[in-house]
């Protein structure tokens, strides 16, 4: 894939390719490039959603600690 694309572009995209593979007749040569093009899509999207999971978990975490006690606080 040389173009950059959203998340959402890439999925319509690649339900689109699942559609034709599912759908059409096309012949082997053909369905092997839809293929191909599929399996890179959905390793885009994968990638998206790592790079986004680990976004949310850097925030969650960070964002966490800034309201968590101190730990060599003391109660009393």
């Amino acid at each position: 894939m040389s173009e950059k694309k959203n998340f959402e572009d890439a999925l319509k995209e690649l339900e689109e390719v699942v559609d034709a593979l599912e759908n059409d007749s096309m012949p082997l040569e053909d369905a092997l490039k839809t293929f191909e093009k599929g399996v890179g899509l959905a390793r885009y999207c994968s990638t998206l959603l790592d790079q986004a999971e680990k976004k949310v978990k850097l925030l969650t975490d960070e964002g966490t600690e800034q309201y968590l006690p101190e730990q060599n606080e003391e109660h009393g």
